[in-house]
């Protein structure tokens, strides 16, 4: 065991060896500049990001682009956040009671009492059948 010795050369750890492909160009690359000849580099605007380069334009902001005269979505009507509050109260509810019962955050009762929220049908589905009551369809 006497002549066991430690070796404290430095280790380089690359996160990838280049691809064949990504050599290739390489030499391509450095064979055009050693020719003299001009380089164009082009940067992706896109590239590494998460998002498709066609998305854009969803169903809501399609509907507003379209509409020309009132440029908001649609909000809560006044009738269906007082019936939401009105029918919350009669069962002796909390807001975030409300919101457990019917699997929501506590801000969607919240936003949907205040007015602010965009109505989703699923959800003031949801509120009828958690509060034993009919929320839609007076119009």
């Amino acid at each position: 065991m006497a002549g066991i010795s430690q070796d404290w050369e430095p280790v380089v750890i690359r996160k990838k060896a280049p691809t064949a492909a990504a050599r290739k160009d390489e030499k391509a690359v450095n064979a055009a500049r050693r020719a003299g000849a001009e380089i164009e580099t082009i940067r992706k605007s896109n590239a590494g990001t998460n998002k498709p380069a066609s998305s854009g334009t969803t169903l809501n902001t399609r509907k507003l682009d379209e509409d020309t005269e009132n440029l908001a979505h649609e909000k809560v009507p006044t009738e269906l956040k007082k019936a939401i509050m009105q029918a919350r109260m009669d069962k002796k509810l909390t807001q975030s009671q409300l919101a457990q019962i019917i699997n929501e955050k506590p801000q969607i009762i919240q936003e949907y009492e205040s007015g602010k929220a965009i109505p989703n049908q699923q959800i003031i589905s949801k509120l009828e059948r958690a509060l034993g009551t009919k929320l839609r369809g007076k119009k």
